[in-house]
């Protein structure tokens, strides 16, 4: 899944490809800022194991979606 974090007061989302569901993620971005986690903090782990760490009060906005699918390739014969 794509997920696309905007931060207040920076001109750039981050973009993170994250294995889990849909699901897991609005979980794991409502458990956040409610307050369950006890630093403020939302962390995210991408596919490749990078963990991001944002502050949840300069989260402004989560967006979740499927990841594009990026088509290489080449026509035989065009």
């Amino acid at each position: 899944m794509e997920v696309k974090i905007g931060v207040q007061h920076s001109p750039r989302e981050l973009v993170i490809d994250s294995p889990k569901t849909p699901d897991e993620i609005a979980a794991d971005v409502a458990a956040a800022m409610s307050g369950s986690s006890k630093d403020g903090l939302l962390t995210l782990v991408d596919e490749r194991g990078r963990r991001v760490v944002v502050p949840v009060d300069r989260i402004a906005y989560v967006e979740i979606a499927q990841a594009d699918q990026r088509r290489v390739g080449f026509i035989a014969g065009a």
